[in-house]
């Protein structure tokens, strides 16, 4: 039989999951923004339905950080649905943008966020 206070310490792991993780979209929107990869016009609506890997065949890996994950995400943690336990977003942010001024910054959110995810 679970404890109240081992019942606690896991809904304050779990608390702190989403909140970790509200906080890193929020991250992650702010760098968009401000390396000037955010889009103001959303991709054809045929592109949200790909099934490749980041929808790479139709969209930008940051069109489809902006347009897929960030609001999937923000849908899980506004309404505690599971998030993924096994995330590796950091090594496509490391090919698509290797060579670009804001790669280092980029690829450093996300392996922070890849990280937090799959710690648990």
């Amino acid at each position: 039989m679970i404890s109240y206070s081992d019942l606690a310490l896991i809904l304050s792991f779990i608390f702190m999951l989403y909140l970790t993780s509200k906080n890193h979209l929020i991250k992650l929107e702010q760098l968009l923004k401000a390396y000037d990869l955010w889009s103001e016009t959303p991709p054809p609506e045929t592109a949200m339905v790909s099934t490749a890997p980041f929808c790479c065949d139709v969209m930008a890996f940051e069109q489809w950080l902006q347009f897929i994950f960030i609001p999937k995400m923000t849908e899980l943690v506004v309404l505690q649905q599971p998030l993924p336990t096994n995330m590796a977003l950091a090594p496509m942010a490391e090919h698509v943008w290797q060579s670009m001024p804001h790669g280092t910054i980029m690829v450093a959110q996300l392996q922070q966020f890849d990280a937090e995810l799959s710690q648990r």
